[in-house]
């Protein structure tokens, strides 16, 4: 295979000295770094600063509970240290056995005792402590199950359209997803070693594809089959849209560069649209993955971490010149790409009977979080289902959940459990169901601004004033993000509301329905009152001159609230 371009690309970055990060990465040992020192180590809750960084790429985020921090400090303690731990999950496909067995490590094993379903179509669990991190791996192993490289400057986790109905295309492309998956994964041994008690082999470490520095920041690919755009394709490093023929999966168009995250205050920053680069056959799909993975290895920015994505890469040595050097790479050209459309997005809930006779159950998790409540015991209710069921569950990329490959003969009895236990509410509106928000307060470091806890509340007003302008039947692509990192997507979003401050957020307006369009900015640094007090005359204007059936987000644009955002820094930012 080519190895790349003799001499530098345009505007190469590769002679600035390298961010810390990568200095943490180059000196680990292949990932090791001392974590096994660490996890002897009984003064502390938590980890060194470096290898606080290193467990990220072994699906790991140190965290403590923020809201008891303060107090915690008056009292002279350390805060409560505890991780994240998230699963690899390639196409978000679990069995009923893996899902009871992460069901009892959570209940008994985790500070806060709930599955968290994911925007990236698997499940994390939120408080386990350090003590109890080696357990929570081998427990994941024991149902074959991992969390490696879902997290840190690596391949995260692979997405795959949930959609069961057409199983054979969606059989075809789940499996490349997975193939995807295995072939980007790191190739070191550190995981088994550390976390599963593995031998040191007397090998020489080598990682060909990811190189012993790894990549220069987190990578995101997902596979989607349209006509559905449940994956959100512009929000990925890499994404290959399914193209078939006759019931048969035939190729791929290759799209590059999307992504969403963006740094408040700093215009070099900012979210970007894929570039669709062409159509390939289905036989060079790990050529055109590896190739993509390998050419963001090399002439990604490993000096600046907030312009090290794919996207920046692109803007950076042209759009043309990363594309022909994916060629060289492959070894083969992109075709022309295929004609495809995008008419829906969101999950569709209920059941929906596949071409295989088989039927699916598609379940609103709010937020995607599991939990026992008062009035609606879902995590229970799940385990309930899981025990007869014979078919796998699939977690979509929207933090929802799937009954699939359910036998006719049982549709009744997993229909009566998912009600009896809440997971079945035949009163949630079409708006909360195309609402979404990222974890936020308490667990995650970043967050600016409240997201999963301050949704249903805000979704409440926000159906009332649909409600008083007749569209209770209607809805809204709303999202809301604790902070601007892009994990709740809400840039893709007709609303999104962005973290700020505790209480505030920046409001963007004009995403579109499918997904295909960024929103603009259109107040800053507002409070949930003004936020309200904004979007109620905009509205009600909806509510009186849209067209028939044109969303939100495209009668911003027509009625010129906003100006639609061009894929560039310096549109996005007039």
């Amino acid at each position: 295979m080519h190895k790349g371009h003799l001499t530098p690309p345009k505007n190469d970055v590769s002679h600035l000295p390298p961010s810390d990060a990568e200095r943490f990465k180059r000196e680990s040992n292949f990932l090791r770094g001392t974590i096994t020192q660490d996890l002897d180590n009984n003064i502390t809750g938590g980890f060194n600063s470096d290898n606080s960084q290193l467990i990220r790429l072994h699906g790991m985020y140190q965290q403590d509970d923020r809201d008891i921090r303060a107090e915690r400090i008056e009292q002279k303690l350390e805060p409560l240290i505890h991780m994240m731990l998230r699963c690899r999950l390639p196409g978000g496909i679990i069995t009923p056995k893996q899902w009871l067995a992460i069901d009892q490590f959570a209940s008994e094993e985790t500070f806060y005792g709930s599955i968290r379903l994911t925007t990236r179509q698997t499940f994390q669990f939120h408080g386990i402590f350090k003590r109890d991190l080696k357990s929570a791996h081998q427990l994941l192993n024991s149902v074959g199950l991992d969390s490696i490289a879902t997290a840190g400057d690596v391949n995260r986790n692979v997405l795959c359209t949930s959609n069961p109905i057409e199983s054979e295309v969606h059989q075809q492309a789940y499996q490349w997803a997975s193939k995807i998956s295995e072939h980007l994964l790191p190739k070191t041994r550190a995981y088994i070693e550390i976390w599963l008690d593995g031998k040191k082999l007397e090998t020489k470490d080598e990682e060909p594809i990811l190189s012993s520095q790894y990549l220069p920041r987190k990578f995101k690919t997902a596979v989607v089959i349209p006509p559905l755009n449940d994956v959100d394709v512009h929000a990925n490093d890499l994404s290959f849209v399914a193209i078939a023929e006759h019931g048969k999966l035939i190729g791929f168009n290759v799209l590059v560069g999307g992504g969403l995250a963006m740094t408040h205050g700093d215009k070099t920053t900012y979210p970007r649209k894929a570039d669709d680069f062409g159509f390939i056959p289905v036989s060079a799909t790990l050529l055109f993955a590896e190739a993509v993975v390998t050419t963001q290895r090399d002439w990604g920015n490993r000096s600046n971490r907030k312009n090290a994505k794919t996207k920046y890469t692109l803007e950076r040595v042209g759009v043309e010149n990363f594309k022909r050097e994916v060629e060289l790479r492959a070894g083969i050209s992109f075709l022309p790409s295929k004609p495809y459309t995008f008419n829906q997005r969101g999950d569709q809930f209920g059941w929906l009977k596949g071409v295989d006779n088989q039927w699916h159950l598609t379940l609103f998790i709010e937020n995607g979080r599991l939990l026992d409540y008062p009035q609606k015991q879902l995590k229970t209710g799940m385990v309930e289902i899981a025990k007869i069921h014979q078919g796998d569950f699939r977690l979509t990329a929207n933090q929802n959940l799937i009954i699939a490959n359910v036998p006719a003969s049982q549709k009744t009895t997993i229909e009566n459990l998912a009600i009896t236990y809440g997971l079945i509410d035949k009163n949630i509106t079409s708006q909360r169901k195309n609402s979404m928000a990222c974890v936020s307060f308490p667990t995650c470091p970043l967050a600016m601004a409240e997201a999963e806890r301050f949704l249903p509340g805000f979704i409440t007003t926000f159906e009332q004033i649909l409600t008083k302008y007749q569209l209770s039947d209607e809805y809204i692509i709303l999202r809301v993000t604790g902070c601007p990192n892009g994990c709740g997507r809400a840039m893709l979003a007709e609303i999104g509301l962005v973290g700020k401050a505790p209480g505030r957020y920046n409001l963007y307006l004009g995403g579109d329905r499918m997904g295909t369009r960024i929103p603009r900015l259109y107040r800053e640094n507002i409070t949930v009152e003004e936020i309200i007090q904004t979007l109620e005359p905009l509205i009600e204007n909806w509510s009186l001159s849209r067209n028939h059936d044109e969303g939100f987000g495209d009668f911003m644009i027509r009625s010129k609230v906003v100006e639609p955002v061009i894929n560039s820094a310096s549109d996005f930012y007039r």
